[in-house]
C-alpha cells in the first residue's frame, strides 16, 4: 500500500482546492476590490458636499455632479460585485465537480476492505453535504473576505493621515466585539464536528432503515427501527438547538459591539472640536470614514463562522483523498504473457486478522477452476485478490508471470471479468447496464451479447425491452434476471479471465440452469475461477482447489480428490445427500 496523499492542514487543502482554478479566483478578487472601493467612494463624496455646504457654496452645478459620482460608484460597486460573484460561483461549482471526481477516482483506487470499513452513508454525506459546504469558502470567503479586508485597511490609512488619535479610538469596540467573538468560538470546532457525526448518524440509520424496510416489516420490528431513525433525528437536531443556544448571548454581543466604532468615536471627536484639536470638516470626515469601515468589518464576521468551521468541513474531504490507496503504476512497468494466474507464499488478513497464510497455486491459461472449501476459509478473498480488490500483505500474485501490482489498475481491470452473487445494477437501462462492460460498445454489440448469453429474450419480453429501467440496484428485475445481465455485462468485456463468486447462490433451480447456459457461453475460450456452494456444477472442472483455514490444502480433479482429500470427500457427501433430500 502507499500513502498517495501527505497530511496536510486545512489551508492547505483550501489552496489546493483553489488552485484548481487559480486565475478565476484572483479575477474575481480583484473585482470584488473595486466593488468594495467603489462602494466607499461615495463616502468621499458626501464629505465633499458636507465641507461645500460648510463653506457656504451655493453652486447646485457642483452637488448635482458629486451626486453623479456617487451614482456611478454605486453602479461600479453593484456591476463589478456581479462580476466578482458570478466569477468565483462559476469557478467553485468547477472546482467542487473536480473535488468529486477526485473523491470517486479514489474509492476506486483505495483497497476494497478500506471502503467497505465505512458505511456507504458516510461517504455519500462527504462526496455531497461536505463537498457542498466547500462551496461557501471558495465562492464567497476567498473574494469577499479578501477584499473587505484589503479596503478597510486603505481607509484606516486615510483616518490615520486626518488624525491618528480619533483613528485608533475609533477602533476601540473592534477588541471588545472580537472577545466576545471569541467568547462564542470557543468549543465551536468540537460542536461542529459533533453536528457532522449526529448528521452521519442520521444519513447512516435512513439509508439503513429504507434499504432494510422489507426485511423490517417482515419481521414486525417496524416500531423498533422506526425508533431508532426518530432517536437518530432528534439527537441531529438537538446538537445543533444546544449549540446555537450557548452561542446566542455571546453572538449578539459581538454582532452589537464589532459595527460600533462611532459610540467611542462621536465623543472624542466631539471633545477635539470643542478643544480645537480637529476643525470640523475633517470631523465630519473622519465620522464618515468610520462608516465606511462598519460595512466591511461586518461581511468578515459573517464569514468567521464559517471560516471556523472549515477544519472541520475540509477535513471530512480530506479524510478520504489522504486514505491509502494500492500501490500501482501509472505506465506499464512489464508486458504480461498470457494469462496464467499464480500465488507465490500469499499471506493476506483484514486489518489485524490474517485469512490466507502463505498460499501458493496455478492457474492455466484457458482452464475450468473451482475454489471450494467451508464458509470463511478464504474463497472470496482468494478471488477478490485476483481480481485486485486488495493488495497482497506478502509474496506475489502473478498474472503473465508479471507481478500484479507492476500492472496499472486501469489496464489489469481490463483483463478480468468478476461476476458476484449479489452483482449491482444501476439505476439505468438494460441496455446501458451491460454496455458497463465496454462503454465504447455499440447498441447491436449489446443486443449480440444478449443474445450469446441467452438474456435476449426475456429482456425482449420486459415492459420496454432493452430500454426497461432496471431500478435502484436492479430492483425492478428478479434475482435471476440481474445475474443474467451481469453475465451479459461481462461477456461484452470479453476479458481473458472470469471469476464467478458464487454467481448462483440466490437463484432457484431453473434460473440456475440458465445462468449455467449464460456462463457456459461466457467462458468460451478463457480462463474461468468460480466458487460454488453447489459442487455438483464444479464436478467437472479442470482444477478443483480445495480451501481451508486460509490454506490450499488439496488441488486436483473430482475423480482425485474424492480419493485422496478426506475434506473435499465429506464436502461431497454433504452435497450429494443435500440434493436427495430435495429431491425427496
Amino acid at each position: 500500500m502507499k500513502e498517495n496523499v501527505k497530511k496536510r492542514g486545512t489551508l492547505g487543502w483550501v489552496l489546493e482546492f483553489a488552485g484548481m482554478n487559480k486565475n478565476a479566483y484572483i479575477a474575481s478578487v480583484i473585482m470584488a476590490i473595486i466593488s468594495v472601493t467603489a462602494g466607499f467612494i461615495p463616502y468621499l463624496f458626501v464629505a465633499n458636499i458636507i465641507r461645500a455646504l460648510i463653506d457656504g457654496n451655493r453652486e447646485m452645478d457642483y452637488y448635482l455632479i458629486q451626486c453623479g459620482y456617487m451614482a456611478v460608484c454605486w453602479l461600479v460597486n453593484k456591476i463589478f460585485h456581479t462580476i466578482s460573484t458570478t466569477m468565483s460561483h462559476k469557478a467553485t461549482f468547477g472546482v467542487l465537480a473536480q473535488i468529486r471526481r477526485r473523491l470517486t477516482k479514489k474509492l476506486s483506487l483505495m483497497p476494497l476492505g478500506d471502503v467497505l470499513d465505512d458505511p456507504s452513508g458516510s461517504y455519500k454525506n462527504i462526496i455531497v453535504e461536505r463537498v457542498d459546504s466547500v462551496e461557501t469558502t471558495l465562492a464567497h470567503i476567498i473574494p469577499e473576505v479578501i477584499s473587505n479586508a484589503i479596503v478597510p485597511v486603505g481607509i484606516f490609512i486615510l483616518m490615520l493621515n486626518v488624525n491618528w488619535k480619533l483613528a485608533l479610538l475609533a477602533l476601540l469596540s473592534i477588541p471588545l466585539g472580537a472577545v466576545f467573538y471569541g467568547l462564542m468560538m470557543v468549543g465551536a470546532g468540537e460542536s461542529f464536528r459533533n453536528t457532522i457525526e449526529k448528521t452521519k448518524a442520521l444519513n447512516d440509520t435512513a439509508v439503513e432503515y429504507i434499504n432494510g424496510i422489507e426485511v423490517i416489516k417482515a419481521f414486525g420490528k417496524t416500531k423498533t427501527s422506526y425508533e431508532k431513525f426518530i432517536l437518530a433525528a432528534k439527537e441531529g437536531a438537538d446538537c445543533f438547538i444546544e449549540w446555537m443556544r450557548r452561542c446566542n448571548l455571546w453572538q449578539n454581543l459581538a454582532m452589537t459591539l464589532l459595527p460600533a466604532q462611532l459610540l467611542s468615536l462621536l465623543p472624542f471627536t466631539g471633545w477635539f472640536y470643542l478643544t480645537g484639536r480637529i476643525d470640523g470638516a475633517d470631523a465630519l470626515l473622519m465620522i464618515i470614514l468610520t462608516l465606511g469601515l462598519v460595512s466591511p468589518f461586518m461581511i468578515i464576521a459573517g464569514h468567521v463562522d464559517n471560516m471556523g468551521k472549515m477544519g472541520s468541513i475540509v477535513g471530512e474531504v480530506a479524510t478520504i483523498l489522504e486514505k491509502r490507496e494500492m500501490d500501482r503504476p501509472d505506465k506499464m512497468e512489464e508486458v504480461p504473457h498470457g494469462s496464467d494466474i499464480e500465488f507465490c507464499n500469499v499471506h493476506f488478513g483484514y486489518k489485524d486478522q490474517e485469512v490466507l497464510h502463505g498460499v501458493n497455486l496455478k492457474i492455466k491459461e484457458g482452464t475450468v477452476n473451482a475454489l471450494v472449501g467451508p464458509s470463511g476459509s478464504g474463497k472470496s478473498t482468494i478471488a477478490k485478490l485476483i481480481a485486485s480488490f486488495w493488495d497482497v500483505d506478502s509474496g506475489e500474485v502473478l498474472y503473465g508471470g508479471v507481478d500484479i501490482r507492476n500492472i496499472p489498475l486501469d489496464e489489469y481491470n481490463k483483463y478480468i471479468a468478476y461476476v458476484s452473487q449479489d452483482n449491482y445494477l444501476f439505476d439505468e437501462s438494460v441496455m446501458e447496464n451491460i454496455r458497463m462492460g465496454d462503454p465504447e460498445a455499440s447498441d447491436e454489440d449489446v443486443i449480440n451479447a444478449a443474445k450469446a448469453c441467452g438474456c435476449h429474450e426475456f429482456i425482449m419480453n420486459l415492459e420496454k425491452g432493452y430500454d426497461t429501467i432496471a431500478g435502484g440496484a436492479g430492483g425492478h428485475l428478479s434475482g435471476g434476471e440481474r445475474q443474467r445481465i451481469s453475465i451479459a455485462r461481462a461477456m461484452l468485456k470479453n476479458a481473458p479471465v472470469v471469476i464467478l463468486d458464487e454467481a448462483t447462490a440466490y437463484t432457484d433451480p431453473e434460473n440456475e440452469a440458465l445462468v449455467q447456459r449464460s456462463v457456459a457461453r461466457l467462458v468460451s475460450g478463457r480462463t474461468l475461477i468460480v466458487i460454488a456452494h453447489r459442487l455438483s456444477t464444479i464436478a467437472s472442472a479442470d482444477q478443483i482447489i480445495v480451501i481451508d483455514e486460509g490454506n490450499v490444502t488439496a488441488v486436483g480433479t473430482q475423480k482425485e480428490l474424492l480419493s485422496s482429500c478426506p475434506l473435499y470427500r465429506d464436502m461431497w457427501d454433504a452435497h450429494i445427500s443435500s440434493k436427495d433430500s430435495e429431491v425427496a
